[in-house]
């Protein structure tokens, strides 16, 4: 797999790339009791490395840190403008949804809006992430549909491209679909990469996942960043996207979740994307960065306190916003009994 544009930057920062990876520690009490490795790069819209940590160059499924991308068919399209639609149903395009009833209730209405329904929805039904959603919707002898499927937003933007496009709604998940392949050829352009040969597999929603090397996804992401160098139609997509998952944080996961507190927090300043497997994307458009990040025994929360660490060593959080940078453990009783935290830079072995 070819690894096409990224290359170190010049002089990067003392300590700023490692081959070795983070190292995330979890403890209880005064011991270390787990320790997890995380893999990252961070790279600018001209393909400089700007920090690193493990092999970036390994290929790893995206998964769904990155569907910011997949959503930039459905605007350079045009969908987005002919069925009117706003931050929220961009943002819903990208989440993964916690199926809190107003994530339901604004897919079902989108869907209404081109003329589908949940059936269309090819993604399958699982409960909500949410507890309180999964235990009302219990409570009320209902069973989950499509609709709380955490992709069902990104499947209703493809449902939403193939009736623009004229394109059969059915089988859009199949990786010779119109829709799919416009997506593909959008990832090979944004990551700088010939995927044809790639690894490819199907993703929890059913959906084609290839494989990529973490720098060339931080590439993509900094190209969402900074499109400045894209076609004017991009450019226009990647920041209609970007300011639509800031200003919908919520709908692009949900209560409590690290992408809505981080989102929240930072006001614009980082997009960030979670995705299966203990992977996150994120795009800074102040600094036209963008970054990729995998824990590489898949732990979510040995990545999110990695993003919490990148974030933080390019100025982006401060010492004081914990909460991003460390995961308290609490016991059944609620009492603190540890936490989850970037050891250092990089893993020591």
């Amino acid at each position: 797999m070819s690894q096409g544009h990224i290359r170190p930057a010049g002089a990067p920062a003392k300590g700023a790339s490692s081959a070795d990876p983070m190292l995330v520690e979890v403890t209880r009490g005064p011991m270390v009791e787990s320790r997890h490795r995380v893999a990252f790069a961070v790279v600018d819209a001209a393909g400089r490395l700007v920090m690193s940590a493990g092999d970036y160059e390994a290929p790893v499924y995206g998964r769904s840190a990155i569907k910011p991308l997949q959503a930039l068919p459905l605007l350079e399209s045009g969908a987005a403008d002919a069925f009117a639609l706003g931050a929220a149903e961009i943002a819903l395009a990208c989440a993964s949804h916690s199926g809190e009833p107003r994530h339901v209730d604004s897919v079902s209405a989108w869907l209404g809006k081109i003329g589908c329904a949940a059936q269309d929805l090819e993604c399958g039904a699982h409960l909500p992430y949410n507890e309180a959603a999964a235990e009302a919707l219990l409570r009320s002898g209902r069973t989950p549909s499509a609709l709380h499927n955490n992709c069902s937003g990104k499947h209703t933007g493809f449902l939403c491209l193939a009736r623009h496009m004229g394109y059969p709604t059915k089988g859009y998940i199949r990786y010779d679909h119109p829709v799919q392949q416009r997506i593909l050829g959008v990832l090979e352009s944004m990551t700088g990469l010939d995927l044809s040969a790639a690894p490819r597999g199907i993703d929890g929603c059913g959906i084609p996942v290839i494989a990529m090397p973490l720098g060339n996804m931080a590439l993509a992401m900094a190209r969402m960043a900074d499109p400045h160098d894209q076609p004017e139609a991009r450019q226009k997509a990647c920041a209609r996207i970007l300011k639509a998952m800031a200003a919908e944080p919520f709908l692009v996961a949900g209560s409590g979740r690290y992408c809505t507190r981080a989102m929240e927090a930072l006001k614009g300043r980082a997009v960030i994307k979670t995705g299966a497997e203990g992977v996150y994307c994120g795009a800074l458009p102040d600094q036209g960065l963008g970054f990729a990040i995998k824990a590489l025994d898949g732990a979510g929360r040995a990545a999110e306190a990695a993003v919490g660490q990148v974030l933080k060593r390019l100025g982006i959080l401060d010492a004081a916003q914990t909460d991003l940078l460390v995961q308290v453990l609490h016991n059944r009783a609620g009492a603190a009994v540890g936490e989850v935290h970037a050891a250092n830079g990089a893993a020591s072995g």
